[in-house]
């Protein structure tokens, strides 16, 4: 399609704004050119491109001498003539459709909008022809209105080609087809590239972010992994500590018996086993103190063990969550990435490679 190689992406931008775009950037003027110059010749109408402010964006294609030579060659003929072409763009902006009428010179002319959801980027005028032989004097007059030589103006009027207005209408008509249809196309690609573009940005920031989160999903696996290691290490000193505590009461009940036994023995030396009875006594209490301690350290322990078993079992809860997040995440990554590949092939068939 090389009517739309050298479409200017730069009023663009990141989003498709349909007040910036004009004509140049549907529709490749050097196509445009060539196709206007051909379509004039084929078929004897005089044909130009202009933007919505009337200014040429391509070259006149087949101008008859009646208007090169004599009616723009004054400064009155050529006003005339811009706002001729003005109030026969404006009516077709108006109705959306081309427009046959004449001009200030007594020609048939037409104005073919080119629209662009319902905005006119350009309008293609053309004609200088006639439906009739001209009336001579009718020329006489307007050629000293504008100022140029009467006879040649009429002279030069006869060279104009009498068409139908059937056929002018025909001729108008396969104008606006065709350049209506070459930029609603162009405009339907542009807005394909802007949202591919768009989808594309929103994907890499997609596929950042889940890079980030599989690596943070991998270091938390790792954290826990480390967490479950500390604790098992936790559950190693408890049990040693249990050991211990199994130890302390061991012999805080031979303290007792041997307490016990003390006192047997100072109630039968009587008198002189009183100091040493006291001493048994104190023995018997250290060893129920001893006791009872082992015993509150023991349930303190055996709570730890509770909760560090739940603890363990929340842990490889999370490494499996985890596990399952970051497994998910790389199948996320995968499918954005495919999805990337894809919109990829949209931007080269936007582009048309």
């Amino acid at each position: 399609m090389a009517q739309y190689q050298n479409i200017n992406m730069n009023t663009i931008g990141n989003g498709l704004d349909l007040s910036s775009v004009k004509l140049a950037d549907v529709i490749d003027i050097a196509f445009l050119q060539q196709f206007q110059d051909d379509f004039a010749k084929g078929v004897g109408l005089a044909s130009v491109t202009v933007d919505p402010e009337g200014t040429p964006v391509t070259d006149p294609s087949s101008y008859i001498r009646f208007c090169r030579d004599y009616t723009h060659s004054t400064e009155c003929g050529d006003n005339r003539c811009a706002e001729s072409h003005r109030k026969g763009g404006e009516e077709a902006a108006r109705t959306g459709k081309p427009v046959v009428y004449e001009c200030h010179a007594g020609l048939i002319d037409f104005a073919a909008p080119i629209m662009l959801e319902g905005r006119q980027i350009g309008t293609i005028l053309g004609g200088q022809v006639l439906t009739a032989p001209p009336d001579e004097e009718k020329y006489r007059r307007i050629a000293k209105e504008i100022g140029v030589d009467p006879e040649e103006y009429v002279k030069a009027s006869k060279e104009a080609a009498i068409l139908t207005k059937e056929r002018i209408e025909a001729a108008a008509n396969v104008l606006y087809i065709v350049a209506n249809s070459m930029s609603k196309s162009a405009y339907q690609q542009l807005k394909l590239k802007s949202m591919a573009d768009t989808l594309n940005d929103s994907l890499h920031q997609v596929s950042a972010t889940m890079e980030e989160l599989a690596a943070s999903a991998t270091d938390i696996s790792g954290n826990q992994a480390s967490l479950n290691n500390e604790i098992k290490n936790v559950n190693e000193v408890t049990g040693k500590i249990d050991q211990v505590m199994d130890f302390i009461k061991d012999i805080a009940d031979e303290t007792r018996l041997l307490g016990l036994n003390a006192a047997i023995e100072a109630a039968r030396a009587g008198e002189a086993g009183l100091g040493f009875g006291v001493v048994a006594q104190e023995i018997r209490k250290l060893s129920a103190d001893s006791k009872e301690t082992v015993g509150k350290i023991k349930d303190l322990t055996t709570i730890i063990k509770v909760s560090v078993d739940k603890t363990v079992h929340m842990g490889g809860e999370t490494t499996s969550a985890t596990e399952q997040q970051a497994a998910a995440i790389e199948e996320v990554t995968a499918s954005v990435q495919e999805i990337t590949s894809l919109i990829e092939q949209l931007n080269d068939i936007a582009n048309d490679k």
